[in-house]
């Protein structure tokens, strides 16, 4: 028959020496090792349980309730050496990951270019605003209303046709130049203004070397009394001249826009052809109607440019596409 007093002894020291192993551990596949050891199946809690049988029936309870005592703090002790060591990983992998932005760079690297569509926008916008003209935005997402409507534009005129939309959900869809900004800003100003107003447009265009289905705008409007063709010229030559230089040649088109009348497209001399870098004209009356401006006081000018063409000719580039390819070799020839 087993003793009494043996188990006692040897749940005793496997009390005392369980913390010392595992107060030593250092990985957690170490510590689910200990565990096996005292606590599984065949571990050596369970080898002293199994002896209890051969304890009279008068000592079992003692042996039972010392035997839950050691389990229950070998557990204590493995649960609060596994969070130990989780809470040592995290801070070793804060430590090793932890940048130091004193130390220097590792060479070669490669400086950050302003792009050249953004390039140009800045340039365009810096000669306009030095002209007297506001800045002035508005949504890419837009409405029938001011994408078409307001522009003089209704649902069946064939105008639109010339621009292949892309509509949303709900009425809503990309707008197709920044002339609906014309209208927004003119809803809230009273004349006279002169606003310049860049952004993004969307037309279903097929790709080609000139063409892209998403592409840069910069719209320019002028509203004032007796405004004529004659300042809408004078104000393109101007801006041709200052980011091209006096010796490009400059022509109009006659042209036809639903909000403009009489209208013209603006052609620059490039590589020994001509190439349309936007439309312009006089404000039709219809669009002074709609934003509440009497046409018969004030009279304007208005003209929109391609950016990608202008930047096509201001760096020799050949194909529209080199712009939206990310390609580090074409761009890092811009500053």
């Amino acid at each position: 028959m087993t003793d009494l007093a043996a188990l006692r002894t040897q749940l005793e020291e496997m009390s005392a020496g369980v913390k010392d192993l595992i107060n030593g551990a250092q990985t957690p596949d170490q510590l689910e090792q200990i565990r096996i050891d005292f606590l599984g199946k065949k571990g050596k809690l369970s080898q002293i349980l199994g002896a209890m049988g051969k304890l009279p029936p008068a000592d079992r309870p003692v042996i039972g309730a010392l035997a839950n005592e050691v389990k229950e703090l070998v557990q204590s002790l493995l649960e609060e050496k596994k969070t130990a060591l989780q809470q040592a990983e995290i801070a070793r992998k804060l430590a090793a990951e932890t940048i130091d932005v004193t130390m220097p760079g590792v060479f070669p690297w490669r400086l950050g270019r302003v792009h050249p569509i953004t390039a140009t926008i800045d340039r365009v916008l810096d000669i306009m605003v030095g002209l007297g003209y506001t800045v002035a935005q508005g949504p890419e997402v837009e409405t029938d209303y001011y994408n078409f409507e307001a522009l003089n534009t209704p649902a069946d005129h064939p105008a639109r046709d010339m621009q292949d939309t892309f509509y949303l959900q709900d009425g809503l869809l990309l707008r197709t130049h920044t002339s609906s900004v014309q209208i927004r800003f003119m809803e809230q100003n009273d004349p006279p203004i002169r606003i310049v107003c860049p952004g993004r447009v969307y037309r279903k265009d097929d790709v080609d070397a000139t063409h892209f289905p998403m592409f840069h705008q910069v719209e320019l409007l002028a509203v004032d009394e007796g405004l004529t063709f004659g300042d809408l010229k004078g104000t393109v030559r101007l801006l041709v001249e200052a980011l091209f230089g006096g010796e490009c040649e400059v022509r109009f088109r006659p042209s036809f826009f639903p909000f403009t009348e009489p209208s013209a497209e603006v052609d620059v001399k490039w590589q020994g052809r001509w190439l349309e870098i936007g439309g312009c004209g006089m404000v039709d009356p219809n669009v002074f109607k709609a934003v509440g401006y009497d046409p018969d006081l004030y009279t304007g000018f208005a003209w929109g440019l391609g950016i990608e063409r202008l930047a096509m000719v201001l760096h020799q580039i050949d194909d529209i596409r080199r712009f939206f390819t990310s390609d580090w070799r074409f761009l890092q020839q811009f500053y």
